[in-house]
């Protein structure tokens, strides 16, 4: 049987894309997700390894380190995200309702909501976790609750989006560009980021970091068309930001934050 090599490359990077997000990931949840067997999951994460970008453990694998070098030794991606996410804040006014997908850099911008009558809807169980403003209300969308990332997908979540609106909203991704759009890696997310971009009366905002710009992954969930506004870092291909303006997307570009 000949092996489709353009698959593989991009179910690798796929899956390199999650451990980056993640930080750690087992076995199981890879080969769910990408519908594969275990054994070619193994393969996969042995290619990586071999990179010396993970480290396997029984079960598992997780990235050698949290800090991405990026011709800037002191280039930390926790530091990149909350400047992305405080950024975006801003935009968030008294009596709002915002949606907020299962982007770990979307889900930083409650901490930032401050003195605002702010309603919430979400499908990221972490949301629970996050300390928030008392005034900042969170609803969920119910779902089935899918690990690690403690996503809610399915019907029940979408009929319970189906029967809400917001004014703004706040996703992240795994690519962008202006070809294919919005895209993610992981496919049962799709209808519920659709969702969210359908159901919002006003500007969506993509959050996401350098990595993302300018580059497609499996799945499209949202057209060029259905984006206002990119937040992204310093390092993001200038030319690929010029190609998201010219499709009359507002592009801004961030330093990392001093500290968190």
């Amino acid at each position: 049987m000949k092996v489709n090599y353009e698959i593989v490359k991009q179910r690798r990077d796929n899956i390199m894309v999650l451990i980056q997000k993640l930080g750690k990931i087992d076995v199981d949840t890879l080969a769910n997700e990408f519908q594969t067997s275990k054994i070619t999951i193994r393969r996969d994460l042995q290619y990586w390894e071999d990179r010396g970008a993970i480290t396997r453990f029984h079960g598992g694998a997780k990235l050698v380190q949290h800090m991405v070098n990026h011709n800037n030794t002191n280039f930390t991606n926790d530091r990149y995200k909350h400047a992305i996410a405080k950024y975006a804040s801003q935009f968030i006014e008294d009596g709002d309702t915002i949606f907020i997908n299962t982007s770990s850099t979307a889900l930083l911008i409650i901490q930032y909501i401050k003195h605002k009558r702010v309603t919430i809807i979400t499908n990221n169980a972490k949301s629970l976790l996050e300390k928030h403003d008392p005034l900042v209300s969170i609803f969920l969308t119910g779902g089935e609750l899918r690990f690690p990332k403690e996503a809610m997908i399915g019907e029940f979540a979408l009929n319970n989006l189906r029967r809400v609106s917001a004014n703004k909203c706040f996703i992240g991704c795994s690519g962008i560009s202006v070809t294919n759009g919005i895209t993610t890696a992981i496919q049962n997310e799709v209808p519920i980021n659709e969702m969210m971009i359908e159901r919002c009366n006003g500007p969506v905002f993509v959050l996401c970091d350098y990595t993302k710009i300018g580059n497609d992954h499996s799945f499209t969930t949202g057209h060029i068309r259905s984006i206002n506004h990119v937040i992204t870092d310093i390092n993001a291909n200038d030319e690929q930001c010029e190609k998201l303006k010219e499709h009359g997307v507002l592009v801004t570009k961030l330093k990392p934050l001093n500290k968190i």
